[in-house]
């Protein structure tokens, strides 16, 4: 009996393993899915942990989706909080804003109440989705001990290419902005300029 224990312990870890070693070591790396394709419909928590199926959400509306690093990231934050800024225009423009970040449920909560966020975030601490869009790489030991401190989340051995991408309510893809730069993000008013082009 405890050598089958053993035995399973050991195929679980090398399952693990090569999972992890299949990620991107760099976000250099990553090969996000292309305009024209679909977003894959994989479960996400809310604020409250409860599931949402993103094919279910996206029909609503067409959407910015946004993947960010965490709460515990400035830069994320100084982005969040720009869209926030520019959420009425983009409201107007028939758009929702959903940004998807590794945070727990819990510390979502903490992002919306730093950055007087009124639209959707929601926890991918599993990684499913960030991994599905191609965004994922491999977090780097540093990384791992500040989202251990910054957020709950369950997947710390990985982190999004910080991303955003304009969805139809099919789910297609109509534009992306993928930068492994985590300090560049797109302003405001570039995806303004974005959302009047795809109208034409």
């Amino acid at each position: 009996m405890k050598l089958q224990i053993v035995i399973w312990i050991l195929v679980f870890a090398g399952v693990s393993c090569s999972s992890y070693s299949q990620l991107p070591k760099n976000p250099e790396d990553v090969q996000p899915l292309q305009v024209g394709e679909r977003i894959p419909d994989v479960k996400v928590r809310n604020i409250d942990g409860n599931l949402i199926d993103m094919a279910t959400l996206l029909k609503q509306k067409p959407t910015i989706l946004v993947f960010y690093r965490g709460g515990w990231c400035p830069y994320c934050n100084h982005h969040l909080a720009e869209l926030a800024d520019f959420e009425t225009q983009i409201l107007g423009q028939g758009y929702q804003i959903v940004a998807v970040s590794p945070d727990s449920p819990e510390n979502l909560n903490k992002t919306l109440d730093k950055n007087e966020i009124q639209y959707t975030l929601l926890s991918d601490s599993r990684g499913e989705l960030i991994k599905a869009m191609g965004i994922a790489y491999q977090a780097t030991f540093l990384y791992e001990s500040i989202r251990s401190k910054g957020a709950t989340g369950e997947k710390l051995d990985l982190l999004p290419v910080p991303s955003l991408f304009v969805a139809d309510q099919k789910g297609i893809i109509r534009y992306e902005y993928v930068n492994p730069d985590y300090k560049d993000r797109m302003s405001g008013e570039e995806l303004m300029k974005v959302l009047s082009a795809l109208v034409k």
